[in-house]
């Protein structure tokens, strides 16, 4: 399933327009997006938590050519998923 795969069900469940479904669609992305860039966590009962986790720096290494490289300290994204989905999955 992909982006347009789910504005397609959210158009089917709310009856609406394919544009007004692609808006609330991307409204949710971006809120969420939005919420971890400042820093927060977002929580959705059911599914999970969203959050920022922050990368410390390190050397890494090219596997192509062998060369160590240094990685800078970076903010990535993180997902744990909660106990009802992972119980839905099984």
């Amino acid at each position: 399933m992909n982006k347009a795969d789910i504005i397609n069900k959210v158009h089917e469940v709310l009856n609406t327009t394919k544009a007004d479904a692609e808006r609330a669609v991307e409204c949710v992305i971006d809120n969420i997006v939005d919420s971890l860039k400042s820093g927060q966590e977002v929580s959705i009962a059911g599914l999970g938590i969203f959050s920022a986790k922050k990368r410390e720096a390190r050397t890494a290494r090219n596997p192509r050519t062998g060369e160590s490289i240094e990685v800078p300290a970076m903010r990535v994204p993180k997902f744990r998923a909660a106990k009802a989905l992972k119980e839905a999955v099984k």
